[in-house]
């Protein structure tokens, strides 16, 4: 069942349970918690550029983790505000999503940083190919 809880300054915010939204899985109707935020996708099925399926298969659960693999940029993230129905709540936060939810901004940080190391080696190999085998 939803309640609501208020923050200053802001209209209240419903919360919900995850018995709650694992009721709403058909494609008329498809919620999913991303991040301890519970967003209405339904209208969003045919738009998303990954295709439905992707969104299809996570309905009524907690889709964090794979919204996080995948990478999703800040423009993908602000694309999901008018979707947003309110939160998860805080009974039903576990240790591990409130970790992912605070990892969430060093993870769009972070990504760049992957791709450092396997860019300066190419390099090196680049400068060590071209120095050692074309020079001589």
């Amino acid at each position: 069942m939803a309640t609501e809880s208020t923050k200053s300054d802001t209209a209240p915010i419903k919360l919900y349970s995850r018995e709650e939204v694992a009721k709403h899985t058909d494609t008329s109707d498809l919620w999913v918690i991303i991040n301890r935020k519970v967003y209405n996708l339904s209208a969003f099925l045919s738009e998303h550029p990954g295709g439905e399926e992707i969104i299809i298969e996570q309905a009524g659960q907690d889709a964090t983790e794979p919204f996080e693999d995948i990478g999703h940029s800040s423009d993908a993230r602000q694309m999901m505000e008018p979707y947003k129905i309110g939160e998860l709540e805080d009974a039903d936060v576990t240790e591990e999503n409130v970790m992912l939810h605070e990892d969430n901004s060093s993870s769009c940080s972070g990504s760049w940083r992957s791709w450092l190391i396997p860019i300066a080696l190419g390099a090196l190999a680049t400068l060590v190919y071209r120095y050692f085998i074309k020079a001589h």
